[in-house]
């Protein structure tokens, strides 16, 4: 490595704007997390939070906790702080379920406001669980639905007058590729479509400009960027002009206008309220909520400016440490979001060998090594020390070891 090659990251860690809020963050010892794009670092202030939820709140005010507590409101208040960082006014996200259970219910929502057309559009770089979904819905409607998937590259091509719904994964779980979601946004509309976008791999990794878009619909998950703990409340997101015309298809009681009169007949919520089921899991939102402090002071530009600088780094210097890996990922920065995975014929064992040495990425079949660069905690220090590390497994052969090879029920 040259002087001037240390000198471009060592003064880029000694200017970074960020460096602080690795602080706001439990990192082991002796661990370069690179899996935030799976399942995010956990944060210092959750663990306080969630004690305060369980042994004041749900031990001493017990059900008065509803009221004493705002345990109520709480969706609607991590959804409006989740709509901060994707770009959405308050009133249009909620925090709740699943991102599968989002999935369906927003596609459901966008199918009934375009009962004329019967086509799905999205891609082979959406996560299966989207496509499921849709595959569920169609076959549940029985009314001639068609679930079009094409290539990643191919989306703007197959936008025609048939399609109902749009429905892609603004960020490719595999490679990283990132749609332009205003350029697609506007294609859709202009052909008569309806827009969804999943936001799992964007939110809390890069500014998101869903209104801006005029996006209709989106959903994203609570536990990877936004470090809401495994399993963490997902959150969806009604674009305002639809809201009074969205006809839930699970019409549960927290979704009513007024849960608490015990109607016999659903009626939905003014708002995005109707986009909500059932009972809130105050304690994971709990922990969500305080994850989300960290993001308070944080501009979403610069993160992603330093989200950038990490990956550009992460990619040449494995390609001029490890010729034997094959860049996956975009190489233009403006079509990637915050990971860098590079494909490998035995990319499983890799992955494991580096895990045993404190470097944690993870895996994707067929042969991909996947990377996440969360900016709040990664120094471009780390990057070099991991991509050390790399090299010498490489090098040595030492991913070739049978325990490495030997699969784990989760990648």
């Amino acid at each position: 490595m040259t002087a001037s090659r240390e000198t471009d990251w060592q003064a880029l860690d000694r200017n970074d704007p960020l460096a602080a809020k690795k602080a706001a963050f439990r990192i082991p010892d002796g661990v370069i997390y690179l899996d935030g794009n799976s399942l995010g670092v956990l944060p210092e202030a959750v663990p306080a939070r969630m004690a305060k939820a369980v042994e004041q709140e749900w031990g001493q005010s017990l059900i008065r906790a509803w009221n004493e507590h705002d345990w109520f409101t709480l969706p609607q208040r991590v959804g409006d702080r989740i709509g901060r960082l994707v770009g959405a006014a308050p009133g249009q996200v909620t925090a709740c379920d699943n991102t599968s259970i989002n999935v369906f219910k927003v596609l459901a929502a966008a199918l009934s406001l375009n009962p004329q057309r019967k086509v799905i559009l999205s891609d082979s770089g959406n996560f299966p669980t989207d496509l499921y979904m849709a595959q569920g819905i169609r076959d549940m409607l029985d009314k001639g639905h068609e679930l079009k998937v094409v290539a990643p590259e191919e989306v703007a091509g197959a936008i025609d007058d048939s399609v109902a719904v749009m429905m892609l994964t603004q960020v490719d779980y595999r490679t990283g590729r990132c749609h332009d979601m205003a350029a697609l946004t506007k294609k859709a509309h202009d052909a008569g479509a309806l827009v969804i976008w999943d936001l799992a791999h964007s939110a809390g990794a890069f500014a998101v400009e869903l209104d801006a878009a005029a996006a209709d619909f989106a959903v994203g998950c609570g536990y990877k960027y936004l470090n809401g703990g495994p399993g963490a409340p997902a959150f969806l997101y009604v674009a305002a002009r639809h809201q009074d015309r969205v006809a839930p298809a699970l019409t549960g009681w927290m979704g009513h206008d007024a849960p608490f009169a015990f109607d016999l007949d659903y009626r939905p919520d003014a708002g995005i309220g109707r986009m909500r089921v059932g009972t809130p899991p105050i304690l994971s939102l709990s922990a969500l909520d305080a994850a989300l402090d960290v993001f308070d002071d944080v501009d979403m530009n610069v993160l992603r400016e330093k989200s950038v600088s990490l990956c550009e780094l992460f990619i040449a210097e494995v390609e001029r440490r490890c010729p034997e890996l094959t860049l996956a990922s975009p190489r233009e920065a403006a079509v990637r979001g915050s990971q860098v995975s590079f494909c490998f014929d035995n990319g499983y064992a890799l992955v494991q060998a580096l895990i045993s040495r404190g470097v944690i990425g993870d895996f994707r079949a067929p042969d991909v090594a996947r990377f996440g660069f969360t900016p709040l905690y990664i120094s471009h220090a780390d990057v070099i020390r991991a991509c050390e590390i790399l090299e010498e497994i490489v090098k040595t052969r030492a991913w070739d070891r049978p325990e490495f090879h030997a699969r784990a029920k989760v990648t």
